[in-house]
């Protein structure tokens, strides 16, 4: 029988408690990350900002404009 057929659970049985402990380690690690990732969308509010700026400034002058109002 190959690992791939058996069940999660048996195949956490068979591994040494230290792997044991690793695995649960990365099992709630992924989980962490996860929930961090839920209800999270990509916020575009700040689209078009800076477009009062657009007739005194170059693409790149604003690029560094923003770096400098940001404190960066």
């Amino acid at each position: 029988m190959s690992h791939s057929s058996k069940p999660l659970e048996q195949l956490v049985k068979e591994l040494p408690p230290r792997l044991q402990d690793e695995l649960r380690d990365f099992a709630e690690f992924l989980l962490q990350k996860r929930q961090r990732g839920v209800g999270k969308t990509l916020r575009q509010d700040w689209a078009g900002a800076l477009s009062d700026y657009r007739g005194q400034y170059t693409s790149l002058e604003l690029q560094k404009k923003a770096l400098e109002w940001r404190g960066d």
